[in-house]
């Protein structure tokens, strides 16, 4: 058999373009979570996919990244910011990410962030939502105009259709060397992790546009016990009027959220789950630098 490729791979776009769903889509889990929020990526995050590619055997680690910021420059938008610049410092391939038929000032701003002797492959998703196909050639053939890219791949994530395609072209970009993680590897990111994550996409996506995005999840207990994974967490919010809005009448909305996060938590690690939710006052949380550090935003 061919010698193994392995490397790194950036997805990077402005908020809302379908990085997560894209890098879901190709690791083939349900790994970064999603909500139709701004913002709902907050960290940096590694999914790792090993297999063969025209009989090669390759190992993609994708890394998710924040939606950079231009607007808002407060410690989180900052910090998240950093994640970004971070993880286009030491990658093989660059997947710049933007939607069919809208290239803005945002696009721009993280396609100059991309560093000129990198690869970097141009993604337009959202093929799925475009009525008039005739427009698709314009803008593929505006975009090459940008810049000397390696590719560009149209695509649906949301859909699933032409990812194989973009696989193949990432794979043709890798180096040949062997693999930086064991072949069943999912993540490099802890279970406590990823139990946090599923948490806070409940909360995007059933509480609401109302839901202001300083809210986050912190993980005060994680244990397993008796052959289950006992998890207690909190949910720190910035006013008491946001307490309010996530316990919902009689305790409902909360209900739902802890039922549903816990659902997707067993499907994910493969056991049971019990899961005890708390929310929690803590002002001006996403402006203070050294507290995000000790909430894990690094």
């Amino acid at each position: 058999m061919s010698q193994s490729k392995c490397g790194v791979v950036a997805v990077v776009g402005r908020p809302n373009v379908g990085k997560s769903t894209l890098m879901n889509g190709l690791i083939g889990e349900h790994l970064s979570i999603t909500s139709s929020k701004p913002q709902t990526t907050r960290h940096r995050v590694l999914g790792v996919m090993t297999q063969p590619v025209k009989d090669v055997p390759t190992q993609f680690i994708f890394v998710d990244t924040p939606g950079f910021q231009t607007k808002h420059s407060n410690a989180l938008n900052k910090t998240m910011n950093r994640a970004v610049l971070t993880a286009l410092a030491d990658v093989n391939v660059i997947l710049w990410v933007v939607e069919q038929g809208k290239v803005g000032h945002a696009d721009l701003k993280v396609l100059e962030l991309c560093p000129k002797e990198v690869p970097v492959v141009a993604v337009v998703n959202k093929l799925d939502q475009l009525n008039d196909k005739n427009l698709v050639l314009p803008f593929l053939q505006k975009l090459g105009e940008m810049r000397n890219f390696a590719a560009i791949v149209p695509l649906s994530a949301q859909a699933g259709k032409n990812l194989d395609a973009l696989k193949e072209v990432v794979s043709g970009l890798l180096p040949e060397q062997p693999f930086f993680y064991e072949e069943d590897t999912l993540t490099d990111r802890p279970e406590k992790f990823l139990a946090a994550e599923r948490i806070r996409e409940k909360l995007f996506r059933l509480v609401g546009d109302e839901l202001p995005y300083t809210c986050t999840v912190v993980i005060d207990r994680f244990v397993i016990e008796e052959g289950r994974r006992v998890i207690h967490a909190s949910i720190l919010v910035d006013r008491q009027s946001h307490k309010a809005m996530i316990i919902g009448k009689g305790g409902e909305k909360l209900k739902r959220i802890a039922s549903e996060a816990r659902q997707d938590m067993e499907r994910l690690f493969d056991g049971r789950v019990h899961l005890e939710t708390w929310v929690k006052v803590r002002s001006g949380w996403a402006d203070n630098a050294s507290l995000l550090q000790s909430l894990g935003y690094e």
